[in-house]
């Protein structure tokens, strides 16, 4: 048994990855009922990859800002930038495309129960309200942006500690980071419990009704991660961007996908940002940033599902409020965190642009929770991979002006 589990460790993660997604899906075909067990393979892993993350995150901020000192500099000005580039760019993508191929809806009920927020005021400020959250209610609650603002606000009335003091902190962060590796090791089996669970659960046959709308949606996003994104990355860095490009969505993107999760797949970006050789101060503060506020696979869900409700309605769209539309979705995203249900919430905001009723848009709502088993993983699996793509890019763009040699 002892070898046996020493050969399976010698395959790499994504290989390991892949065997359970195989093993999960023949499993839901030929055995969906007696195999439900399975299942909780998936909920445990989530489970442990969500209950790690606030406290990695904590840790690694305050040890990080503590043990900072003045004047040495981080990218993490450059990183803010580069989401908010890749999420409006994200926007403005998916509403030419609904330009190009236009949807439209057979609308129905099957919202009831969601309350979207009333107007942009109320995304940002539930934002800004997560700020100055109760910091043991941002643990338990997972709000990231509570828990980053605690922890930098802590890591700055630590940096005149004793030694001892931010030796412990170091000794803390590294046991979170170990207990995180060893969860990671767990992804193939979890993965596996999560597929079983998709396809025995939901099927695929619910999906077949919003064919084109969901080649649409996840067109944008195969464009944006294989276009997009390696376009910015090499006017950043003036090399080939693929092997970097490749390297996040293998590595974190097919774990996000399974997930759904941002919030679950920080560990493992923290870990291939580790992998990738990056600055460990930059990189514990952007990851826990970018999954709440890198979220261009959202700026998607948001414009083209409005444009759907847009033209199933017959409403005319010029270029000038297309363009709001693009910067509407862009910074609805960034506060998706903050809202309950995520970027499909956020559609009925979007809607208003066009004066389109609450009635009609929770019906719109309706179609995105259908379609969600694909979108939502899509959308889940490009917001977090780029987290990591734009934080390595903004350091290798760094090293680029130094003059000083990197590869990716």
């Amino acid at each position: 048994m002892k070898s046996l589990f020493h050969k399976w460790n010698q395959f790499s993660l994504v290989t390991r990855i892949v065997i359970g997604i195989i093993i999960g899906v023949i499993l839901a075909v030929t055995v969906p009922e007696a195999g439900r067990w399975v299942t909780i393979f998936g909920s445990l892993f989530v489970g442990a990859l969500k209950a790690v993350a606030p406290v990695l995150v904590l840790l690694l901020v305050i040890h990080a800002i503590a043990k900072h000192k003045s004047g040495q500099q981080t990218n993490m000005k450059s990183i803010i930038v580069l989401y908010g580039i890749s999420t409006f760019l994200a926007g403005l993508v998916a509403v030419v495309a609904s330009f190009i191929f236009p949807v439209t809806l057979t609308l129905t009920s099957g919202a009831e129960g969601f309350e979207p927020p009333s107007g942009l005021s109320e995304v940002l400020q539930t934002l800004l309200f997560n700020f100055v959250d109760n910091p043991i209610n941002a643990l338990i609650n997972s709000n990231y942006i509570g828990i980053l603002a605690w922890a930098i606000l802590l890591g700055i009335a630590l940096k005149n500690a004793s030694d001892s003091t931010k030796n412990m902190l170091a000794n803390f962060s590294d046991a979170i980071s170990q207990i995180v590796k060893w969860v990671i090791n767990l992804a193939p089996i979890g993965i596996m419990g999560l597929v079983f669970e998709a396809i025995a659960t939901n099927g695929l046959s619910a999906l077949l009704d919003y064919g084109k709308l969901l080649l649409v949606l996840l067109g944008c996003m195969f464009f944006i991660a294989l276009v997009v994104n390696p376009i910015i990355v090499f006017i950043n860095i003036r090399k080939n961007p693929y092997p970097l490009v490749f390297k996040v969505l293998k590595d974190s993107g097919i774990t996000a996908f399974f997930t759904r999760s941002s919030a679950a797949n920080i560990p493992v970006n923290m870990s291939l940002c580790e992998k990738l050789n990056l600055d460990k101060d930059t990189y514990s503060v952007s990851i826990p940033l970018g999954a709440t506020i890198n979220m261009a696979g959202a700026a998607v869900t948001i414009s083209i599902l409005t444009l759907a409700a847009v033209n199933t309605l017959g409403i005319q769209v010029d270029i000038g409020t297309a363009l709001i539309l693009s910067i509407l979705s862009a910074i609805s995203a960034c506060g998706a965190s903050g809202v309950a249900g995520g970027s499909l919430l956020l559609i009925p905001l979007a809607c208003s642009l066009f004066g389109i009723s609450n009635d009609v848009a929770m019906q719109v709502v309706a179609v995105g929770f259908i379609i969600g088993v694909l979108q939502d993983s899509c959308e889940t699996a490009l917001n977090s991979s780029s987290d990591v793509l734009y934080t390595a890019t903004a350091e290798y763009a760094k090293m680029r002006k130094e003059g000083k040699e990197f590869s990716i």
